[in-house]
């Protein structure tokens, strides 16, 4: 090899270990612009946790049985609920145990490790985003589903796939309307019937043209039904079964919306509607409106059904994927932040 030609490769090489790291330097800039906002997004959160918890961790030099009680106070306070906290509480005392934690400072780095580790958002939970793949979005009225649908399907198109969206919520006044909205704006195509027709039928006609259209994400927007109504939850079984007639290769993705206002109450929902349907992922929506965002460490821990979204405001920059290590940090590791 001529000199010029080895000058000619270091330079390439050099060019692209250059590349290489602005990538990895612009991704890391990104982490950190969605951990600013997922802070931002939890103030209420932070505030009311991370306040609890810097009052038990700074009262106790010792890790006995009183400050396990107050820290269990405080896990229950912010809507973490009576069960996994002391699901919680007995792995952390066996932590501590088989690490040899001595203090309160390595106490709280554990306590946000096992939150973390409860709230396990599996390698594949996202798969269906490459299509072609039916994302059933269901939940109660009022949670924000359709708004839900209409961000989603934003993001995707942005990413580069095809979306169609089924305004099979046929029930509330103004819902298609809603949905057609948001399909304009994103610049998708909305499926939809007329106002009070068959919600499974707009879901049919909404398959075969996912499929003629070659689409790669079809998200079907359904009517909130209480979870108590006997009759709209065997309609949303009905759906659930001709998606998969329809379209048995496609991914399926079904989306339970909660509002983490609600509290206990979103833990409650989300165990009916998984009777009558396999839940595969929870969006926490209005996680900037409550101060008990606990609720996302019940609903993941209990269910056992990976939390994969949540709302910390209005734009659409603000539906965040939901990342447990981010989101345990955020809760126990920033009392000291100046945001708070």
């Amino acid at each position: 090899m001529m000199k010029d030609d080895r000058k000619y490769e270091d330079d390439n090489k050099f060019e692209g270990d250059l590349k290489t790291a602005d990538n990895a330097q612009t991704e890391e800039v990104k982490k950190a612009g969605v951990f600013a906002r997922l802070k931002a997004g939890l103030t209420k959160t932070r505030k009311n946790i991370v306040y609890g918890i810097d009052t038990v961790f700074g009262a106790y030099d010792d890790l006995n049985e009183d400050f396990f009680d107050d820290l269990e106070e405080q896990l229950i306070m912010a809507d973490v609920g009576v069960n996994t906290a002391e699901d919680v509480l007995d792995d952390l005392r066996l932590m501590i145990k088989d690490e040899r934690i001595r203090s309160t400072e390595d106490c709280r780095a554990a306590l946000s490790r096992l939150v973390a580790s409860k709230m396990n958002v599996p390698d594949d939970s996202y798969d269906y985003e490459e299509g072609p793949s039916v994302v059933l979005v269901i939940g109660v009225n009022g949670v924000g589903k359709t708004t839900y649908c209409g961000k989603m399907a934003s993001k995707l198109k942005n990413s580069g796939k095809k979306v169609i969206l089924a305004a099979a919520d046929t029930f509330r006044a103004a819902a298609t309307e809603q949905l057609i909205m948001w399909g304009e704006k994103a610049g998708v195509d909305v499926i939809s019937g007329h106002e009070g027709s068959d919600p499974a039928s707009v879901i049919f006609d909404a398959l075969h043209a996912a499929k003629a259209r070659h689409a790669d994400i079809l998200i079907c927007d359904t009517a909130g039904r209480l979870n108590n109504k006997k009759n709209l939850m065997n309609e949303l079984d009905k759906i659930d079964r001709i998606i998969t007639r329809e379209l048995p290769d496609y991914k399926r993705e079904n989306l339970i919306v909660l509002d983490a206002t609600t509290g206990q109450n979103a833990l409650s929902q989300a165990k009916d509607f998984s009777e009558v349907s396999n839940i595969t992922g929870i969006v926490l929506t209005k996680m900037d409106g409550t101060a008990k965002g606990g609720i996302a460490i019940a609903i993941a821990s209990e269910l056992s059904v990976p939390v994969k979204y949540i709302g910390v405001g209005e734009g659409i920059e603000d539906l965040l994927r939901f990342d447990p290590q981010a989101f345990a940090t955020a809760m126990f590791e920033g009392a000291n932040d100046e945001q708070i």
